[in-house]
């Protein structure tokens, strides 16, 4: 048992480090390996407690990061951050924990090496999709597709199949070398040779796909709308952020920015979520001011604001929002974050466990926003995503479907503090523009700001906790080019699903006990 216990934390360790800021990538690809020595021959108890262990330790590793956020700028006390850190960790280690129990429910001697590769790989893409959308608490962060952000012809897939696609990859090539490392360890009965040279051919193929994509999209995107934008990183650190004493220093931190990158032919300037510390459409002290600087530099300004307005039944409702200022200084458009973050902007459950606020009384009380709409500038239209929403790909494709030309990302990791999150958050952005085929350009309070091409090449990548005014040419695509994966969604993932969780329904009904 003990042997199990090792296997399952040295692969939860190694699939760590397939993630940024580390970027091992390639661990991802034998990094389950030992957790399926570890399952082999469990019955469904036992592969449930090594599927959880396996869980904890991954997402302790990825995710630790949320202490920091809660604890030091949350108002989060720091034993309850802890706690609620573990909690995370062992709800999302559920997930494992169900493939586990799912791989020994479904093991049978006479299943085919075949049969188990494709179920497992089902199973696995079947479980990140429910963990990704599960109601109020759907947490996409780190899929196993996600590690694979450098590996630009590998995930072109993901147009059609979204990330889930490279997660179900990595899940087959794992399960090939399980099987012939068990062969070779006098475990297994036969090399899975057919099976291996079937999921090189998948591969090969995959490959293929993605440099034809990649070579398609650059002739492609030669000729769409150009439009030269300018990314103010302000670097403002957040126990400051919100104090009223460096109110006009962080306007001026900005105005500054701004007016330097219109210098340089900005047209769209963007400054990143809450840039504006105070409320710009009631401020009289500085929103003035912030109203007048379009007219300054002739250019569209975004910028993450917290904004207000009355609920159905009269009371103010917070949001946390982006708004457009045209060149005349005018608010011609505002975006309403959707996703809302849990314990930062809102606490869930407060209306059934009012004694909950009373633990956290730092978190935010924000409403969330409830419209898709794409701002429009010029006779171009982007999408705004706002913080976290960037690892949700049902948003930008939402955007995109509503004839967004390209994305942009306003967020503030400073809450993350100097940790892995900042460049996992960046990383995750990589398939947004992926998925759909888009520019998007990513503004970031402390880092990483950027601009990530519609095949994931980082054409502009800045530090974090640095003062950065970025210029970069970028263009927006026509309203009616979709890829697939824009128009239908996770119809990959969804079938996956489907045929994992038939497979074990199946089983389970004929009340057969293989293991």
């Amino acid at each position: 048992m003990l042997i199990d216990i090792l296997l399952t934390i040295f692969s939860g360790v190694m699939l760590v480090f397939a993630f940024s800021p580390v970027d091992m990538e390639f661990l991802a690809w034998v990094g389950m390996v030992p957790l399926f020595f570890a399952l082999s021959g469990k019955n469904k108890a036992k592969a449930f407690l090594v599927g959880l262990l396996w869980g904890v330790v991954f997402f302790l590793g990825t995710v630790y990061w949320v202490v920091n956020s809660m604890a030091n700028y949350g108002g989060v006390p720091f034993l309850i951050s802890l706690l609620i850190l573990f909690a995370l960790a062992v709800y999302l280690g559920l997930f494992p924990a169900l493939f586990g129990f799912g791989i020994s429910t479904a093991s049978s001697p006479g299943m085919s090496l075949l049969s188990k590769i494709l179920f497992a790989s089902c199973l696995w893409v079947g479980l990140e999709y429910i963990r990704a959308n599960m109601i109020t608490a759907g947490f996409p962060w780190v899929l196993l597709g996600c590690s694979q952000s450098l590996f630009l012809p590998l995930i072109q897939i993901a147009d059609i199949t979204g990330v889930y696609g490279i997660s179900f990859l990595i899940v087959l090539v794992n399960m090939v070398v399980f099987f012939a490392l068990s062969y070779w360890l006098g475990k297994g009965k036969r090399l899975p040779v057919k099976e291996g040279l079937l999921i090189f051919i998948i591969l090969i193929g995959v490959l293929a796909y993605g440099f034809f994509r990649i070579d398609e999209v650059d002739r492609i995107s030669a000729n769409w709308k150009r439009l030269k934008v300018g990314i103010a990183q302000g670097n403002i650190d957040q126990g400051r952020k919100w104090d009223i004493a460096f109110q006009k220093e962080i306007v001026d931190i900005y105005k500054r920015l701004s007016l330097a990158l219109a210098k340089q032919g900005a047209r769209l300037i963007i400054w990143p979520e809450s840039a504006v510390p105070f409320f710009l459409q009631s401020d009289k002290n500085f929103g003035p001011e912030i109203l007048n600087l379009p007219k300054q530099t002739g250019a569209f300004l975004l910028s993450g604001a917290d904004t207000y307005g009355p609920s159905p039944r009269g009371e103010a409702r917070y949001y946390n929002s982006a708004l457009l200022l045209s060149p005349e200084g005018e608010i011609v458009g505002k975006y309403d974050k959707i996703h809302l973050v849990p314990f930062g902007e809102y606490v869930p459950l407060k209306r059934y466990l009012p004694f909950i606020h009373k633990l956290v009384v730092g978190v935010g009380d924000f409403s969330s926003g409830k419209a898709l709409t794409p701002l429009g500038l010029d006779d171009k239209s982007f999408g705004v995503l706002i913080c976290f929403e960037s690892i949700f790909p049902e948003l930008a494709r939402g955007f995109a479907k509503e004839g967004a030309g390209f994305l942009v990302n306003i967020t503030n990791d400073a809450w993350f503090g100097k940790s892995s999150a900042p460049y996992q958050h960046f990383s995750q952005a990589v398939f947004r523009a992926v998925e759909n085929k888009m520019f998007l350009v990513r503004a970031a309070n402390t880092g990483i700001s950027g601009v990530i091409d519609p095949v994931g090449r980082v054409q502009a990548k800045s530090g974090i906790f640095t003062e950065e005014a970025m210029i970069e040419d970028i263009r927006a695509k026509d309203a009616n080019l979709f890829t697939f994966y824009s128009r239908y969604g996770d119809i990959f993932a969804i079938g996956c699903l489907i045929l994992s969780a038939g497979f074990l329904l199946l089983i389970l009904r004929k009340g057969t006990d293989y293991v």
